[in-house]
């Protein structure tokens, strides 16, 4: 198996603000796989330190012992030997995540077919997503806000933790009006308290959902007492124990953080299995990120608009097979992944 791995810097096109950090620019790390019959599979790490605790510089590291011990294997060797062999090298979920995304690239390539419907017999043909609003100024959110809308989107998820919060919800229900179902993710910035203040003070704007408002499972079950808006789990659902607690109403799971394609189909289960439902988000990943996560989101058919709408935040990537069209993005139809690193 010939391997490559490229790091790649992406500028945001505007500064993302959220209560953890502002992000204007974003390194990926890339990696290829080539087989025998010269088929290229693509996989990406994509860490983000202030929302998960992994530095570029560490999962670097992974990813390199990882396939330092795939290309140790003999020939011939299946999938499932090559993932158990990376993962025994180092078990780092965001590096594992672009070994066994590229895995299920070259499986698609070589059996001709999607990767959604090697996970799946009758997988969604496209994936209602949400558009991303920062923590800006009121009028600021307020404009890309309207301008989502206005390319289709019906579901807005607007980042919130500071001071301006109800001034800045007031100006996006104004400037979009009723229908427009409003999301709120606070990056488990407040205390309880806070929190439970904070979605009464937000009752006014029909808040579809209030994503980690609070951080861990005892502040999350005991925010859910108090309230009557739905509580989605993000961050809070890395903790031991959290995908089959039942403590939230919805849990938002990712790729990078789960460990890859076959990781994150069994913790959609897990999740599934504790009655709550799931939905998959982006920590702004890059094409292969995004296309993976979507195959999933596909395969496990997830009705609820998922945070993959990320990649026209870069100045890198143009209108391509994976721009939302009417608040939805259509599942690539060729082998495997369907799309390349610089395709968008």
């Amino acid at each position: 198996m010939q391997t490559t791995v490229e790091q790649i810097s992406l500028t945001l096109r505007e500064p993302l603000v959220s209560a953890s950090a502002t992000i204007e620019r974003r390194e990926l790390i890339l990696i290829s796989m080539k087989d025998e019959n010269g088929r290229v599979g693509w996989g990406e790490a994509a860490p983000l330190e202030p929302f998960d605790g992994v530095s570029d510089k560490r999962c670097l590291e992974a990813v390199e012992r990882q396939l330092s011990a795939i290309r140790a294997l003999p020939k011939g060797a299946s999938g499932a030997e090559l993932l158990e062999a990376a993962r025994n090298a180092n078990p780092l979920p965001q590096a594992l995540a672009a070994i066994d995304t590229a895995l299920w690239d070259l499986a698609g390539q070589r059996d001709r077919a999607p990767l959604a419907t090697l996970l799946a017999a009758n997988p969604l043909a496209q994936v209602a997503v949400n558009a991303l609003v920062g923590a800006d100024a009121p009028q600021s959110a307020a404009a890309q806000a309207k301008v989502a809308v206005a390319a289709g989107f019906t579901t807005l998820k607007v980042k919130v933790g500071g001071e301006d919060d109800v001034e800045r919800l007031e100006a996006i229900r104004e400037a979009v009006g009723p229908t427009i179902a409003i999301r709120i993710d606070a990056n488990g910035t407040w205390t309880v308290d806070q929190a439970q203040a904070a979605l009464l003070a937000f009752d006014r704007f029909a808040i579809e959902l209030a994503e980690e408002p609070v951080s861990g499972l005892q502040q999350v079950r005991e925010l859910r007492a108090r309230v009557n808006t739905p509580i989605a789990i993000d961050e809070t659902s890395a903790q031991d124990g959290a995908l089959s607690s039942g403590a939230a109403d919805i849990v938002c799971l990712k790729l990078g953080r789960a460990g890859g394609v076959s990781a994150l189909l069994a913790q959609a289960a897990l999740v599934r299995r504790s009655g709550a439902e799931v939905y998959l988000a982006s920590t702004l990943d890059g094409p292969v990120g995004i296309a993976a996560a979507l195959h999933v989101a596909a395969a496990l058919r997830i009705e609820i608009p998922c945070g993959l709408a990320t990649l026209d935040r870069f100045e890198r990537f143009a209108e391509g097979s994976l721009t939302p069209r009417a608040g939805a993005i259509k599942l690539p139809l060729g082998p495997g992944l369907g799309v390349g690193p610089t395709e968008a």
